[in-house]
């Protein structure tokens, strides 16, 4: 194939929960699109219309599921059964693959996909696509590794790794978590491996960051702290702790508070959150679509942890306090205790979570933020520059 013939990427994001996935599938479309490259994503997020999706970058949106248990998942919308809504799924998957003809297929997370949705077309690109790459694309933490190895174990994870990928993308840095000795990787399987460094995120200028702070009236010198959730299904806590420790604040607060729920969150718990923050005068969103701009006018970010936001931040450079989660797994926890080993973060555990805790935290952070500040400066965001030596790499070969 020659380099300047149309080169077809298809992109896989079961998205069953949240938004971590559709958004690092789309940082990672958006920086390799090029004017000979169409990229379609499969997704299955309920808000990948809400994304503004460059030209030659495209969505294919597959009936939404949720999860009940570890291995119970259930329709998001549509009332049928779900053993149908997954089979609608699969069909979904291996159509758009065999009338798209990808020369790339990158699968985010799910070597086998959900309930073994994307393994008919990791076969079938085997079978009748042979020359065409597919790559694995894991966040630098999946979970505590006992857990990840028993799952693989029981999953034959690690023959699907063997026999139809071609190379395994680590989003993160092998010196801050090595998957290869954690998840017992075997060697053979390790050479596929390719360590690409965190994802870099859009960074807005200065002129439209203070345009974000004028818009919410927010003046020189004065400091804007951030509390966002993520999807905000499990967000409920922090925000109650949060919103606690400013209703016992003397006013004037001597910060500004944005929240930030997050779609998921339920709508009752959101309801009480937004009444909360109307009596305190704080401004509160269910959902922000320019996420990069305020976190980027923000002097302290309050959030959870995930590897998605954790990007964005370490982009944008700013001072970091982490709540991570520690159920139904212990990767937020695990990588906030990796990244504070590094200076680049703070965390508050769990279990230790309070609404005096948390200001504890939040002035020192305030008031001695070059610590942090001078690790996050030098700390490096390879991650598309490696994924597009590698597409470079496979766009050489004759297809």
């Amino acid at each position: 194939m020659k380099t300047n013939k149309t080169y077809n990427i298809l992109m896989y994001s079961h998205d069953t929960f949240g938004l971590g996935h559709i958004r690092r599938t789309m940082a990672i479309a958006s920086h390799l699109r090029s004017p000979n490259t169409n990229i379609l994503i499969l997704t299955g997020s309920p808000l990948a219309g809400r994304f503004s999706f460059p030209q030659q970058i495209d969505f294919v949106r597959i009936p939404g599921m949720i999860k009940k248990t570890n291995e119970e998942y259930l329709p998001l919308s549509i009332k049928i059964n779900p053993r149908h809504a997954l089979d609608i799924r699969q069909n979904i998957i291996t159509t758009t693959a065999k009338t798209f003809q990808p020369h790339l297929f990158i699968v985010d997370k799910e070597p086998l996909g959900l309930k073994k949705e994307v393994l008919p077309t990791l076969k079938w690109m085997r079978r009748c696509q042979p020359n065409a790459r597919t790559i694995l694309g894991l966040r630098d933490i999946m979970d505590d590794a006992e857990n990840i190895k028993k799952v693989w174990r029981n999953k034959g994870v690690y023959d699907i790794l063997d026999t139809l990928y071609d190379e395994v993308w680590t989003y993160g840095i092998r010196d801050f978590y090595d998957p290869i000795k954690e998840y017992d990787i075997p060697e053979h399987i390790s050479q596929k491996m390719k360590f690409t460094g965190y994802i870099p995120r859009k960074v807005p200028n200065r002129e439209e960051v203070n345009k974000e702070k004028l818009r919410h009236s927010i003046k020189e010198g004065q400091k804007l702290v951030v509390l966002t959730t993520g999807g905000g299904g499990d967000g409920y806590p922090v925000i109650d702790a949060f919103l606690s420790m400013m209703e016992s604040q003397k006013r004037p607060f001597p910060f500004t508070c944005i929240l930030i729920t997050g779609p998921f969150m339920p709508r009752k718990k959101r309801a009480k959150v937004f009444k909360r923050a109307r009596k305190l005068g704080i401004l509160a969103f269910h959902f922000y679509r320019q996420m990069e701009k305020i976190l980027a006018a923000a002097d302290l970010v309050v959030c959870m942890g995930g590897y998605n936001t954790l990007c964005e931040l370490m982009s944008l450079k700013t001072v970091t306090l982490l709540i991570p989660r520690e159920t139904p797994r212990k990767e937020q926890l695990i990588r906030a205790k990796c990244f504070h080993h590094h200076n680049l973060v703070e965390y508050i555990p769990w279990d230790t979570l309070s609404p005096e805790t948390l200001r504890q935290k939040i002035f020192h952070l305030l008031e001695h933020s070059e610590y942090y500040q001078n690790a996050i400066a030098k700390f490096q965001m390879t991650g598309h520059k490696i994924i597009r030596q590698r597409l470079q790499a496979f766009r050489k070969r004759k297809l």
